[in-house]
């Protein structure tokens, strides 16, 4: 089964892109979810955070308090690399356990840090939804009600744009409209069940032909 590596940045309309390939029938595994799981109350993955960050990240009824453990990670790259090896192990094992589960030509793995973690080790096809980062910028302000400072040192705490650019094997534009953002999607709907099943490479939607 191909296994298409869907990612982006922030607010760039991931959940949207993802939502859409549903629609069509394609199976998404979605690590934002997986890591909810691996740390639920009596998890291993719960248990190594109380061990390395302590009670005061959990809540009075036991269950993770995570606006507490963000602000532990947010300003210490040291907590962040931390979190980052208590919990991917578990998180990636979980993908192969839910792409193995699945019959179907082709699945999509939606990992926001996909190019900056060994998570793309996972997927044979990388799908970058690319926005403007002004863009961006308006969108997590209207959504989170944060200050353009706030949202900026968001933007700036993933990988820069270009670097995703420069892993994408296949761009999604998400800079217009929901029928232009439809109509991508449909394509590279199309695009992937060739390449699944006939070996072809399909185009971007940027008007690219990614590297295979």
């Amino acid at each position: 089964m191909l296994v298409i590596g869907l990612t982006g940045g922030i607010a760039s309309g991931k959940s949207a892109v993802s939502d859409r390939f549903r629609a069509l029938g394609v199976p998404i595994v979605d690590t934002d979810l997986l890591a909810r799981e691996v740390v639920e109350p009596g998890t291993q993955g719960l248990a190594r955070l109380v061990s390395a960050f302590g009670d005061s990240i959990l809540q009075a009824d036991g269950r993770l308090d995570r606006a507490a453990l963000r602000r532990r990670v947010f300003s210490d790259p040291a907590s962040r690399d931390m979190l980052d090896q208590l919990l991917h192990p578990l998180i990636r094992e979980l993908c192969r356990q839910r792409l193995a589960t699945f019959d179907s030509p082709y699945a999509i793995l939606v990992v926001p840090l996909l190019v900056e973690t060994d998570f793309v080790e996972l997927v044979d096809r990388v799908l970058v939804v690319d926005t403007p980062e002004a863009q961006q910028i308006e969108r997590l302000q209207r959504r989170d009600g944060c200050s353009r400072s706030e949202a900026r040192a968001m933007l700036d705490a993933q990988a820069p744009r270009e670097r995703r650019l420069r892993a994408a094997n296949d761009i999604l534009c998400n800079n217009g409209g929901l029928e232009a953002l439809d109509r991508q999607i449909r394509d590279l709907h199309q695009q992937y069940l060739a390449l699944a099943g006939a070996g072809s490479s399909p185009t971007d939607d940027c008007g690219r032909t990614g590297p295979n």
